[in-house]
This record gives structure tokens, sequence and C-alpha cells, in this order.
């Protein structure tokens, strides 16, 4: 199997990596749009450099991973699906809801394969609170927590094109609350802050948020997110029914202290990043994909899945704008929209 890898940056780079050891894999192409980052790495991996996009489609591969820009993503995916080939991309789609929904109607004409990036499907943790709840363990769930926080934040030249914190940031915790519960959400009500510095009032996000989600059973679900934790890269789950509680990410690489004389101490080399914190997610989401192109398995998590999850982020960026709560409703692309 020859995979084209389109984007060679930091995570391109370590999916790049990954799938030049995967057995099934023979062969890689890898492009950007820094042409010599893109021949370093092939070189490093012993894989062949593409001066362009062009050249992955003309000189021929069975799958695509991208890992572009987001700006770039949505034209890739329609380009490989007009192709006939099985698309890997890291979320988001696009970062609008038109061009959104545009491309998942590409993949569905061409009747191709879109696989998209959340990696906390794959995770240990995640998958074990999936199973626990689905398995009643918890009995009836009624609260939610959810956070991700980043120990920096991005560079200043990454903010105009993120998508604002709810569409980079927490869109992963709006698709792992409905991952993991099984539920819809319904309703949202979103705050946010831009205090910690001149760069995010500049492009108008916010660098800390949070967000009450009510779901479709009545569940209700907090999610909070912040680009300054000094402490560490902090990303948990934690999970509260009748009959038990349970947390996702609570290690001892967890960057958090207690104030309790006989609680836990502070993490002695605590997480500092998505890529470490994740490592074994990302293999994992990479060898799942391996999977669905030979037809060993349906596919994990497809364009639908990542509509639901930016639908889920269109309406906080409303209901922050407005300060009121508003319904998933209210936004548009929901089960009408492209077959959904």
């Amino acid at each position: 199997m020859r995979i084209g890898v389109i984007g060679t940056g930091r995570i391109g780079t370590i999916h790049a990596n990954t799938l030049s050891r995967h057995r099934e894999v023979g062969s890689l192409i890898l492009t950007d749009t820094d042409p010599g980052r893109a021949a370093e790495l092939a070189l490093r991996l012993g894989e062949t450099a593409a001066p362009g996009v062009d050249e992955i489609f003309k000189w021929g591969v069975d799958a695509v991973v991208i890992t572009t820009n987001t700006s770039a993503h949505a034209e890739l995916i329609g380009r490989a699906a007009r192709s006939g080939l099985p698309v890997f991309c890291e979320k988001p789609i696009a970062l609008d809801l038109p061009g959104t929904l545009h491309a998942i109607g590409e993949v569905e004409t061409a009747g191709t394969v879109l696989q998209m990036g959340f990696q906390r499907r794959f995770d240990t943790g995640y998958v074990g609170a999936r199973e626990a709840v689905r398995a009643g363990r918890l009995g009836r769930l009624h609260t939610v927590r959810a956070l991700t926080c980043d120990q920096a934040p991005p560079p200043a030249e990454y903010l105009p094109v993120s998508g604002g914190l709810y569409r980079d940031t927490l869109i992963h915790d709006f698709d792992a609350v409905r991952w993991v519960t099984g539920r819809e959400v319904v309703e949202v009500y979103a705050a946010g802050t831009d205090a910690g510095g001149a760069m995010f009032r500049a492009v108008g996000d916010v660098d800390t948020a949070a967000v009450v989600l009510t779901l479709d059973d009545g569940t209700l679900a907090t999610a909070t997110a912040t680009r300054l934790n000094g402490a560490g890269y902090d990303v948990r789950m934690e999970l509260a029914g009748e009959r038990d509680t349970i947390v996702v990410g609570l290690d001892d690489r967890t960057p958090i202290a207690s104030t309790e004389p006989t609680g836990p101490p502070a993490a002695d080399k605590p997480w500092p990043g998505f890529l470490e914190r994740f490592g074994p997610a990302y293999e994992a989401e990479l060898a799942a994909f391996v999977e669905v192109i030979h037809g060993e398995r349906a596919n994990p998590c497809d364009g639908r899945e990542a509509l639901q999850a930016l639908r889920i982020a269109e309406a906080c960026e409303l209901s922050r704008a407005e300060h009121r709560p508003v319904r998933l409703a209210e936004i548009a692309g929901g089960r009408e929209a492209v077959g959904v």
C-alpha cells in the first residue's frame, strides 16, 4: 500500500513516522508547502518527497493522509474523493459549516472513505469510560465534566487560522462527550475570557472558555479549556452517575496537586503537550485507518461525526457572542443535511 501524506508539520511528522513502520504500508509520498521540510523528513524515513500536491495524485497512491492547515482540508478531501481515494484527515473538515457540508457531500457522492482524526476515541482511558457507561456501571449518568488545558499558548500567527478555542480545542471535548455517553447535545451556554493576552483579543478569540452542555436525556455536561495552564498539559473527563464516578486522564503525569495533607503529590513529569499525552492513540487511529481501507472494520469516525462536533462549536460561538443559551436545532447541518 502506498499512502500520500500532505503536510509534514508536527502532527504530519508523527503520522508519517507511524505509517512508515506499519507492516501493511509499503511506501509513502510526502509533500508540504515547505518542500525542504518534506524532503528532510522523507530522507530520514527512507521515503519519497513530492514537490507539490499534484504529484501525490499523479504518481499514484492508494490513500491520502491530510495534515495541512485547516484552510486546505475541505479542498483536499474533495480532490481525493473525486480521485476515488480513501482519506484520513485531521480535524476539522473546515472552519465553517458550508465548507464542511460540501466536503462531506463530495465524499458521499463518490462513495469513498473519510476518517477524521479525533484521537481521543482511541485513547485507553476514553475507551474504558465509554465501555463503563455502555455497560451500566455508573447507573443513570447525571454529570460529565470535560477539560482541555494547554501548558502554553500557540504562536500568535496560528490564532487567526485556528478557528478559535471552541473549534480548535474544545471540539475534541465535544466529540468525546458525544462518543463516550452515546447522547446528543441539544443546548449549549458558553462564556469565554480574553484577559490572558492581547494576541487573543486581536483576533477576537478567547484564551479560556467554559460551556454548559445539556444532553438529550437530561444529563448535564461542562467543558472547559484554557491556553494558559502553566502546570502542564491537562486533559481529563469525569463521569458521575447514581452508582459510581470514574475519571479519564488521572495518572502520575496529570499536572494537578492536592492541598489535602494525605493527598497525592504533584506529578514529577507532567505531560508537556498533546503529542506526548496521546502518542499511542495517534498510532491506533492510523492503524484503524489501514484496517478501514482493507475493509476489515467500519469507519470509527466519519465526516458526519466531525460535523456534529463542529455544530456544537458553532453553537458555542453564537452563545458567547449573544450571551444566551443556543439550541443545536438553530445550527445548520443537522440530520437533514447531507443525508444525515
